[in-house]
């Protein structure tokens, strides 16, 4: 893995040649933002950082350790939901971004961390982002009526993460044993009373004969994604997309400034465990091709993952939680499409009422059917 960003230059270009201040990514852009003069500064990439391609697996896995890097970041545990969030040096207090918990940063800076390959940059601002929020509050129609007054601060609150995630390419060869079935049909005599009279007659029945099927099958994956973050219910995680992966770029920690992002939880070796199990699918749809008849059966396989290749993803959602009668309920933005997935408190007068007026509108048909057809 080679990120060819200098990080002595990342450093000056985050300081306003205006004010001295922290500049901070712009949404929507490829610029760092002064908030207090509003100086703007392009951020300068290399030819190729719309080169997205994949490392090779095995390096990767293997060179972890050696891949590394210091920075002047702080990586916080929550002790309240257990996410791992990455923080600059100028920051010294905050809140979990998926818990709302305050986080003690009592950690120094400098540590080590495994750079990610690409990030796609935040193309929803905030403000947006609060936008989209309120217009799916409106759209729930079994929530209580005063939510959207109750978590109005929420959206406002909405704070920016980068979620880590893996992808991966592989070849797989699968060696498999299984039954075909192919369909013949039998003529079968039988009686049947028709008007009081009893009446023999014929029918095509189907039988299924079956015989040992055996073969190999190849498949090829591509770009199967595994969220390496544990700090969202892996439902949400998986709602949230599609993601806008043509605006992926080599990563830049200038992208970064002005937001949070996560440490992966999940290590790329477990990342390629689920990935396996997203294949099974595909792969067994080849087998029953390859054994063909009219049905199939799959008693065995065997399947090898070949030319495994990895990418390090960092993926930007706008997060927050909000408190309802003393219960607490994420949602989350993805600040590349908008989508807005999160969880809601259900109104039991709602339900209550719905279930009445269906019982209601029952017997009132079934008075009315019983007017209209008297005894």
């Amino acid at each position: 893995m080679n990120n060819e960003v200098n990080p002595s230059a990342i450093n000056n270009s985050l300081n306003c040649s205006g004010c001295g201040a922290l500049l901070h990514f712009n949404p929507g852009t490829h610029n760092l933002l002064c908030d207090y003069c509003g100086v703007s500064n392009a951020i300068e990439s290399a030819p190729d950082s719309r080169d997205i391609l994949p490392y090779d697996y095995d390096e990767f896995v293997a060179g972890i350790d050696n891949n590394k890097q210091s920075a002047d970041l702080k990586v916080v545990n929550c002790k309240s939901c257990g996410s791992q969030t990455i923080l600059d040096q100028f920051v010294t207090s905050d809140k979990c971004p998926f818990c709302t918990a305050p986080l003690v940063l009592d950690l120094e800076s400098g540590q080590q961390y495994v750079p990610p390959h690409y990030i796609l940059p935040f193309a929803v601002t905030q403000q947006q982002g609060v936008d989209f929020f309120k217009k799916w509050l409106k759209s729930l129609w079994w929530a209580p009526n005063d939510l959207a007054k109750k978590v109005s601060d929420a959206s406002s609150a909405l704070k920016g993460v980068y979620l880590p995630h893996w992808t991966y390419d592989t070849y797989t060869i699968t060696d498999y044993s299984g039954e075909r079935g192919d369909y013949y049909y039998t003529t079968e005599t039988y009686t049947e009373t028709v008007d009081g009279k009893s009446q023999t007659r014929t029918r095509q029945v189907r039988h299924t004969d079956w015989s040992y099927a055996s073969g190999r099958v190849e498949c090829d994956f591509r770009d199967l994604m595994v969220p390496a973050s544990n700090s969202l219910p892996e439902k949400t995680l998986t709602k949230l997309g599609p993601w806008n992966f043509n605006m992926l770029v080599k990563f830049d920690e200038r992208y970064m400034s002005g937001f949070r992002s996560e440490t992966y939880q999940l290590g790329p070796e477990q990342g390629f465990t689920k990935a396996a199990e997203q294949t099974v699918g595909a792969i067994n749809s080849a087998i029953r091709d390859d054994i063909g008849g009219d049905e199939q059966r799959i008693d065995s396989t065997d399947t090898q993952y070949f030319d495994k290749a990895i990418k390090y993803l960092m993926l930007p959602v706008w997060v927050s939680a909000y408190n309802y009668n003393n219960k607490i309920y994420q949602f989350t933005v993805n600040a590349s499409t908008g989508e807005v997935i999160g969880q809601r408190p259900v109104s039991v007068i709602k339900i209550i009422l719905a279930v009445l007026l269906v019982i209601t509108l029952i017997i009132i048909g079934v008075i009315l059917y019983q007017n209209a057809h008297p005894a």
